[in-house]
């Protein structure tokens, strides 16, 4: 199955399969690390007759532990290099092994060579080798669990990719009926793209159809939830055609999977990956930022956490004053545009009359944001408590609930509702889609409404194209004083 390529979001969207990836990535270490131990102990003990119990008492230089160190690092990015950790969902397991058992020989290879650079007599052929089989055993094994718990998740419906299809010849039809009958993979077929040719019916006729031509391909996209798109087309003929599919699920910051790299993707990262006897070429539009998001993650769940147990009195407080001081429900809860598309019900404390959504059309001439989103600095639906909760953004206080569940972060492009989203003219601007959205974001800090639409677009991908830590960190330092100033606010 020749799939090609795979392009993401710039920004690492730190969902489940990238949480497994860095998972791995841990467990690969601590498996070397074991591996060494093991290596260490064993030659000790066969020589001098050492126990265990004195291993563990032995004293380790400093010069030791940070040589450890830049050893543990010097692997790891030799483990990355070897493809360890990129998407492994349709390359055959004994490929796989192949390639741990190369990154642990490889790793083995790098330490003896350290060890003769460092005249470090500790490490022999031996205890290379013992080193080689034991890391390779254990980082084998582990991946064979990771599989089976993989594969029964995906075939009840969990860790789903919906993938789209582009093209209608036997190579497309072959690659769906291969996931189709593959449900351990966790790939669901969205449908095919193609317009009419000579070959259509032969199509028809297997039982699959179309669910948009070329010409339907941008408004199929931007209504669907599309994760990754694989292109079957006759590259010869084409070539621009297919190049435009490519510029149009990039901006969507849909993956990609194309046979081979002929298209000029900017920013792309690429890396080689071995789909059953084929091999395929993984890019990555912009960095990945593994460790970074994980981080981020732990960062969402952790610091959610915590914030919903500190915040309770304050969250009941809010609760009792908006049901005492207007009648309706507590929190407004509204279906909002997530991580690709994926629709999620977003959690505030309501701040408007209870039919405030059914006023909206009355109020459109007062609008005063261009573009499709729509705001008014008086909202004359605002109750006197929601405006103070608006002026303050403690009526977003409840999102960390969305954080806590994984369908926003602390930090991210703000949540559009499905109203402003089916508005969006720019397919450019729906590539902030391609992240999870967030509690706060540049535009809060930097003046929220009062900033033109175009501009919060760019901001927004500006955020997505510079995204790290470090700059989750001080937007996040600085959303205490823009709130506080109010700037913006509605």
């Amino acid at each position: 199955m020749s799939l090609g390529f795979e392009i993401k979001p710039r920004i690492p969207a730190m969902n489940k399969r990238q949480l497994m990836k860095h998972l791995a990535k841990i467990y690969d270490l601590a498996a070397i690390m074991t591996a060494f131990l093991f290596a260490t102990f064993l030659l000790r003990s066969s020589h001098t007759g050492m126990t265990l119990t004195g291993f563990m008492t032995l004293r380790i230089k400093l010069g030791n532990c940070l040589l450890f160190a830049l050893l543990l690092f010097a692997w790891y990015s030799l483990f990355a290099q070897c493809g360890l950790y990129v998407s492994k969902r349709l390359t055959r397991l004994a490929a796989e092994i192949m390639d741990v058992c190369k990154a642990s020989l490889l790793a083995a290879a790098f330490l003896f060579a350290t060890a003769k650079i460092f005249y470090v007599q500790m490490v022999t052929v031996s205890f290379a080798l013992i080193l080689c089989a034991v890391s390779a055993s254990l980082m084998i094994a582990g991946r064979l669990v990771a599989r089976s718990v993989l594969a029964v998740l995906r075939r009840r419906g969990k860790n789903t990719r919906f993938i789209l299809i582009v093209g209608t010849n036997e190579r497309a039809i072959e690659f769906a009926d291969y996931i189709r009958q593959q449900p351990e993979l966790g790939y669901q077929t969205v449908g095919f793209v193609d317009d009419d040719w000579p070959g259509i019916q032969e199509f028809e006729a297997t039982g699959h159809s179309r669910c948009c031509t070329f010409k339907d391909l941008a408004d199929f996209l931007r209504y669907n939830v599309v994760d990754e798109a694989a292109i079957y087309l006759p590259l010869r003929s084409y070539y621009e055609h297919a190049a435009q599919l490519v510029e149009l699920c990039e901006q969507h910051g849909i993956a990609i999977r194309i046979g081979s790299q002929i298209f000029n993707l900017k920013g792309a990262d690429t890396h080689v990956l071995h789909v059953e006897e084929h091999s395929q070429i993984i890019a990555v539009a912009g960095p990945s930022g593994i460790w970074p998001a994980f981080v981020k993650r732990f960062i969402d769940f952790l610091a959610s956490a915590v914030l919903l147990i500190l915040l309770a009195p304050v969250l009941l407080i809010v609760a009792l004053l908006v049901k005492l001081t207007s009648p309706g429900p507590v929190f407004f809860r509204q279906t909002r545009v997530g991580l690709n598309k994926r629709q999620f019900q977003i959690y505030k404390f309501r701040t408007m009359l209870a039919d405030a959504e059914r006023m909206q059309d009355q109020l459109l001439a007062m609008n005063e944001m261009r573009g499709p989103v729509f705001k008014i600095t008086k909202d004359p639906r605002v109750t006197p408590l929601g405006r103070f909760l608006r002026k303050t953004s403690i009526d977003e206080l409840p999102q960390l609930l969305n954080v806590l569940k994984g369908e926003m972060s602390l930090v991210g492009p703000r949540a559009m509702s499905l109203r402003d989203y089916k508005l969006f003219e720019q397919d450019w601007h729906r590539r902030r889609f391609s992240v999870k959205p967030g509690i706060t974001c540049l535009w809060q800090i930097h003046g929220r409404n009062s900033i033109p639409f175009e501009q919060w677009m760019e901001l927004d991908l500006q955020y997505i194209d510079k995204w790290s830590i470090w700059l989750d960190i001080k937007i996040l330092v600085q959303t205490v004083p823009a709130v506080l100033r109010g700037t913006g606010a509605a």
